[in-house]
């Protein structure tokens, strides 16, 4: 049995996020969770937020004990990238990239 959590048009570029997300996968979510929160980054946040949404979604929607929870699954895609443009010398301009994640967490029990 397993409950997942996803978050979507996130604005931190994947591979900052991903960086995160490889820290924690596999672990149980109480010792996921305690590194999410001395890791100084706002990926760190964003991926402690989702962890706790998919140990919710565990505990009301498939009765399962959040103490047996650990990090089956973490997943970190592209999102769309919005494009903008910044001025710079002599009429020229710059386009800026602002690169969108979408992450996937899913937790499930030990099997015995």
């Amino acid at each position: 049995m397993e409950a997942r959590a996803v978050a979507k048009y996130i604005r931190i570029s994947p591979q900052k996020t991903m960086a995160v997300a490889n820290l924690i996968r596999g672990k149980k979510v109480r010792e996921a969770l305690a590194i999410l929160r001395f890791t100084p980054t706002k990926a760190s946040t964003v991926i402690a937020k989702v962890l706790k949404s998919a140990v919710a979604n565990a505990e009301h929607n498939y009765a399962m004990d959040t103490d047996e929870l650990y990090v089956s699954k973490i997943c970190v895609d592209q999102g769309p990238t919005l494009k903008r443009y910044r001025p710079r010398a002599q009429g020229r301009a710059d386009l800026k990239r602002r690169k969108t994640s979408h992450i996937t967490v899913v937790v499930s029990q030990k099997e015995v």
